[in-house]
């Protein structure tokens, strides 16, 4: 993304997108407050939500015994009745279903990739649907501290270690089937990235035709595997990142704030909930209602306005699919792919 003189001026920034991950996959009833148990409490949460400011729904479900469900009835259920709910929240399906363990000391991990695909076919179609590209490991504890899990399951060996050796396969058979599938049913695509040969490959899939719409995506800086905390690491993320792309900051813990204030002043959006974050402080628990507030209150000190649910459905242009990769590129601010014969470095065509 380019930076002009006056691109840290707030009025010149886009309305902040606020998304929300109220159901905590990870955790079992009790590690936090507000964890969803009924389909009522999981209505309740996006309206909550909805109310607090967010604009955008990260979706999971849960059983009624505390796991996460892996039922598309679940899935289709929560659906129907969200956009009944909240009918102007960009709903987003959490495209791993569901990553916790099921029993302790049994493996963590995200499911079959023939069982992910019947994301494409939910009803009704969610908004949005997020993809992993390219197999990685997921090491989400690597990154947390004993404080953080205190009194959590995750605390627990079993279930740590369990966490710890975590992988997310998203290899090439499993992302161009899904794009596929997303595509022909007119889902979106919401990328989670984390380090920059994932971004690289994206931009592959886009010069060669396989993508060919908006570029929504997540910068998933929660370690072990994926990026870190180290600011400057977010900063190049955001400078590869194209002009005309959606980024919105993800973290993990204590770190949420600080990284996402870091997000708002830079004119991307953010992201916040109890999946990714049970702390306000140290010892000092927090809901994800709570944290949507204060990523209003951080906002508007800096006069950066929130956006509506109307604004940030036209920011994620959800609806837009292009013609082919040139029509992708000029509509992503990208230069033009090289023709044979072409020279030195490109342009963008005028």
């Amino acid at each position: 993304m380019h930076f002009h003189d006056d691109s840290l001026f707030p009025e010149n920034q886009e309305k902040l997108v606020i998304q929300a991950a109220p159901y905590g996959p990870e955790w079992l009833p009790g590690d936090a407050e507000d964890l969803p148990l009924t389909m009522d409490e999981h209505v309740q949460a996006a309206v909550d939500c909805h109310n607090a400011g967010a604009t955008v729904l990260h979706i999971h479900v849960r059983e009624l015994d505390g796991k996460g469900s892996k039922r598309m009835s679940m899935f289709n259920e929560l659906l129907g009745r969200l956009r009944e709910a909240v009918p102007d929240m960009v709903l987003q399906i959490g495209g791993s279903i569901s990553f916790a363990p099921e029993d302790e000391g049994s493996e963590a991990k995200w499911l079959s990739y023939d069982t992910r695909h019947l994301l494409a076919d939910l009803t009704p179609a969610p908004d949005q649907v997020t993809i992993a590209i390219n197999t990685s490991q997921m090491n989400i504890v690597e990154i947390m501290t004993d404080d953080d899990l205190e009194g959590t399951s995750i605390g627990k060996p079993e279930y740590y270690q369990a966490y710890r050796d975590m992988v997310v396969e998203a290899g090439p058979e499993f992302y161009l089937e899904h794009l596929k599938r997303l595509r022909a049913n007119g889902i979106q695509p919401h990328f989670q990235l984390a380090t920059l040969a994932q971004l690289e490959t994206v931009e592959r899939l886009i010069r060669s035709g396989v993508h060919t719409g908006p570029l929504i995506l997540n910068y998933v800086a929660i370690g072990g595997g994926f990026a870190g905390r180290h600011p400057a690491d977010l900063i190049e993320f955001v400078r590869r990142t194209p002009d005309g792309a959606v980024l919105t900051v993800e973290s993990s813990m204590r770190a949420v704030a600080p990284m996402n204030a870091i997000g708002i002043a830079l004119g991307v959006h953010v992201r916040v909930g109890n999946e990714d974050n049970l702390w306000r402080r140290k010892g000092e628990r927090m809901t994800t209602v709570e944290q949507v507030e204060q990523m209003v209150q951080i906002s508007e000190a800096l006069g950066r306005d929130i956006a509506s649910g109307a604004e940030a459905r036209k920011i994620y242009r959800l609806g837009e699919h292009y013609a082919d990769a040139d029509e992708t590129l000029a509509r992503l601010g990208m230069v033009p792919n090289r023709r044979p014969g072409q020279r030195g470095f490109m342009l963008r065509e005028v």
